[in-house]
């Protein structure tokens, strides 16, 4: 029996630049999301008999409707998660691009053929059925895409619940969907609140997996809740991720650099560098370049082409990240607007404890604290001792270095000599409470399948 719960029948979706009303959306009922899933069922058997061609020739055209979109999504998402236009270019793109990828792997997803003795073997890679990809806010539509795109490929019909806070993009996202010809009720968004939306979708019997990206915190709750029904998760959550400095690297471009390796997105990025580790020897002479590279940043009017920083998403997330961060510790901190809207500026902390909970907890706001090391055993311990392992960064010139600190460094995804993180066609996901299992790249439509094992006798009966 479901929980009963305080039920709101519609969601106010803020700008978080001004703080206004951009729109109220209704919110699902219970009732709503069992029927979801009935469709989404039925819709998925459909699916599944389609050929593969046809199924990818409709990503295709999906894909094809979300570019001539592009720019109309990419200022949604301006205005309802108050990010920069180039990003959301980027993120709108991003969508695109993946259904493109994943529309390849769907003439692609063989199984094998397996020596046995006696006759022959063979796998199949079946869809689990019907998929909930519950999506978060800090990246709405990219994010959505991540577990949509290739469930779809692999023949499963999805049931998309956006964040509260960020429904927009992925409403229209539907009806694009629909308009390039994908089969109704295959691919549907249900708006509302976690708990209630989100936990019907979890408990749901007629619910094959979950693919969740969020908190560690709610992300534990829904793997226990799936445990009960041994109901596959992908879950992305939390990082504290370091940017590791050795004193041998180009120290020119490692500052350069660092500034939006943390405050990209505002900072709400799970991916976000906000732990800065660099080397007692070159400690001072970072931090001198560091303070002119923050102060340079622009932090404005998402919808403006020069901005590289908007506004938190809500005045709850500003709350947050004030509360870790009084005014009285000693840091670098940029500039950013005040009045209305949810603005914090970028800051920098200098000189905190390791232990501290702004150096060990996700603050998922433009902050980080820079924290001195030795040698190389101490930038391994220092970025190790953490309960999270999502991301992150190393610069050395020493190649030899690079691969032992990356060997040695408990993420799933670093970089060396950049912070880059997330490619659609490379994999991504977290070691310890930063997540389970992997999205995006080259067995990202596996991920959505059973696997099937069939032997067929020679021997004469």
């Amino acid at each position: 029996m479901r929980n009963v719960l305080p039920y709101a029948s519609h969601h106010e979706v803020l700008n978080p630049t001004t703080g206004r009303l951009l729109r109220s959306v209704p919110a699902t009922t219970l009732d709503e999301v069992d029927a979801a899933v009935a469709l989404a069922a039925r819709a998925q058997e459909r699916w599944t008999r389609l050929a593969p061609a046809d199924r990818a020739r409709l990503l295709r055209r999906f894909a094809l409707a979300v570019d001539a979109h592009l720019e109309e999504l990419a200022q949604l998402e301006v205005l309802e998660a108050g990010h920069t236009i180039g990003n959301a270019r980027w993120e709108a793109g991003n969508v695109r691009d993946l259904l493109d990828f994943a529309a390849g792997g769907v003439e692609r997803l063989n199984g094998r053929q397996i020596p046995v003795p006696g006759g022959l073997n063979i796998t199949i890679l079946e869809p689990l059925g019907v998929i909930g990809v519950i999506a978060p806010w800090n990246f709405p539509m990219p994010i959505a895409a991540w577990g949509t795109a290739p469930a779809l490929a692999a023949g499963n019909a999805v049931l998309l619940k956006p964040a509260e806070t960020t429904p927009l993009t992925a409403l229209r996202l539907a009806e694009l969907a629909l308009e390039a010809g994908l089969p109704q009720h295959l691919f549907q968004v249900l708006p509302g609140a976690g708990d209630i939306v989100g936990n019907a979708l979890v408990e749901h019997p007629g619910v094959a997996k979950i693919v969740f990206t969020g908190s560690t915190r709610v992300g534990k709750a829904i793997m226990a809740r799936c445990a009960e029904q041994v109901k596959r998760v992908t879950l992305e959550l939390g990082g504290k991720s370091p940017n590791i400095v050795f004193a041998d690297c180009d120290l020119e471009a490692a500052v350069a650099a660092t500034p939006m390796s943390f405050l990209d997105n505002s900072g709400q990025d799970c991916c976000a560098r906000t732990r800065i580790l660099v080397q007692r020897s070159v400690h001072d002479r970072f931090l001198e370049r560091l303070a002119p590279a923050i102060a340079a940043i622009t932090v404005g009017d998402p919808a403006d082409e020069k901005t590289q920083m908007g506004p938190l998403i809500s005045r709850a997330q500003l709350d947050r990240v004030r509360a870790y961060v009084p005014d009285a510790l000693p840091g670098i901190r940029g500039t950013a607007p005040t009045g209305a809207g949810f603005w914090f500026p970028p800051t920098v902390l200098t000189e905190v404890d390791a232990g501290a909970p702004v150096a060990c907890e996700e603050v998922f706001g433009p902050v980080a604290v820079v924290l001195p090391f030795d040698d190389e055993a101490d930038a391994i311990r220092l970025a190790n001792a953490t309960p999270y392992g999502l991301s992150g960064s190393l610069w050395t010139r020493d190649i030899g270095r690079a691969i032992r600190v990356s060997r040695a460094v408990a993420a799933g995804n670093l970089s060396v000599n950049s912070h880059s993180s997330v490619r659609y066609w490379t994999p991504f996901g977290g070691y310890k409470q930063s997540g389970l299992g992997r999205e995006l790249g080259p067995d990202a439509l596996a991920a959505f399948t059973e696997t099937k094992n069939v032997f067929f006798s020679s021997t004469e009966v």
